[in-house]
């Protein structure tokens, strides 16, 4: 039989995490988050093209671009698309994924967040009808040089202070200009506004960034992306016309101070195994490479077919939570490669063969998984190795 840990991915979690985010956005009266006019400031909070000012309610809800970067966060892109059927479109970064969602029958926009990486990049642009982010001046140069069949929809990047990709503000009026000559020359449809907001899951909010968005785009037409997981649920009146969630649909938090479950989400993955083996460790006894772990009283311990090579943090120490048939206890040790160790004390009737959660079921969250070990639900969900069977549920 095979190694008996494996992963399942709920299609219903998804779909269910998706459809909670919505209508999160959806109990928000927006607000139009730039001048009076409908230019990209105005339609930060209203509908692209919208003429409404500042303070106007009623605005058209916002789309949603699901992002599934990362073999959807490592939930599998085929699993995300029927999750996220519902989705207005898909995001991600790498473009063989793109052509997969096309291959695979999906028909709505697809947005390619890191724009492209050569000029040969941009004939499957064009040939999957592919959005593309806009973030260089060698994006610029390398629209103007292609050959597309049909117009290509973009979405330009302010770095508004991030500091990652993105146009400076200084620079981004000159190359919405260029967008805008290309439009007139039928290479380019739509050209929309996006930004990325840094601490938006932080006590910094998103005043200082948004405000740069706001001067800077006052006036320009098109529709706009601003807000990620942590923006689209802790900010929604300035949703704009897209909104981009990732972690949120997979039914972990982006924050340190609020929980998945609160916001009404459910975990997508569970990652389970059994117990492969268990020890009697006498006081003073060790557990695992280094002797990390070292008892202080007689207890028994269970062995669980999970390692660091299965995706688990080799960093998670003793205290991370487990569920072993069922009851809460905890890891003890060192993980290796292949195994890591638990405390039966809670357990006394666990043997080879009970169950394990390691997290996303039983009460036990990736992020609280994640946060005994010093990291975030991004990661853990992200690291799940190939040799990792993993099913699709309903």
């Amino acid at each position: 039989m095979p190694r008996p840990i494996y992963a399942t991915v709920s299609r219903s979690a998804l779909a269910h995490n998706l459809a909670t985010v919505r209508q999160h956005l959806a109990r928000v009266p927006a607000v139009a988050a730039g001048a009076a006019g409908g230019g990209a400031g105005a339609a930060a909070g209203a509908a692209a093209g919208a003429s409404t000012g500042a303070g106007a309610s009623t605005l058209a809800p916002p789309r949603i671009w699901a992002v599934i970067k990362a073999n959807a966060y490592g939930h599998g892109i085929e699993r995300a698309m029927a999750g996220f059927s519902n989705a207005d479109g898909l995001a991600m970064l790498d473009l063989a994924e793109a052509v997969r969602c096309r291959e695979a029958g999906w028909v709505g926009p697809i947005l390619l967040l890191e724009g492209v990486f050569e000029p040969a990049d941009l004939d499957i642009v064009g040939r999957y009808h592919l959005t593309i982010a806009v973030t260089t001046d060698e994006h610029l140069d390398m629209i103007e040089h292609a050959r597309f069949a049909r117009p290509v929809d973009v979405f330009l990047k302010l770095n508004s202070g991030m500091n990652r990709l993105g146009f400076v503000p200084s620079a981004y009026r000159a190359a919405f200009q260029r967008l805008s000559d290309f439009a007139q020359r039928g290479k380019i449809g739509t050209v929309g506004h996006m930004t990325h907001f840094s601490t938006a899951d932080g006590p910094a909010g998103i005043a200082n960034q948004l405000a740069v968005f706001r001067d800077v785009t006052s006036g320009l037409r098109g529709p706009v992306s601003l807000c990620n997981s942590a923006a689209s649920l802790r900010f929604p009146e300035v949703a704009a016309d897209w909104v981009r969630p990732g972690i949120a649909l997979y039914g972990s938090t982006p924050f340190d101070d609020r929980s998945a479950e609160s916001y009404g989400l459910k975990p997508a993955m569970a990652l389970r195994s059994t117990l492969i083996g268990t020890q009697d460790v006498p006081a003073g006894g060790s557990v695992g490479y280094g002797a990390a772990f070292r008892a202080t009283t007689a207890m028994r311990i269970g062995v669980v077919a999970c390692g660091y090579a299965d995706g688990y943090p080799r960093h998670a120490g003793t205290g991370t939570p487990v569920v072993v048939g069922g009851v809460r206890t905890r890891l003890v040790g060192r993980v290796s490669m292949d195994m890591l160790a638990v405390d039966l004390t809670p357990v006394p009737g666990a043997r080879v063969g009970t169950p394990v959660t390691l997290w996303g079921a039983d009460g036990l969250s990736v992020d609280e998984v994640a946060q005994a070990a010093g990291t975030i639900g991004y990661e853990l969900l992200c690291a799940v190795a190939p040799r990792v069977a993993i099913r699709s549920e309903a």
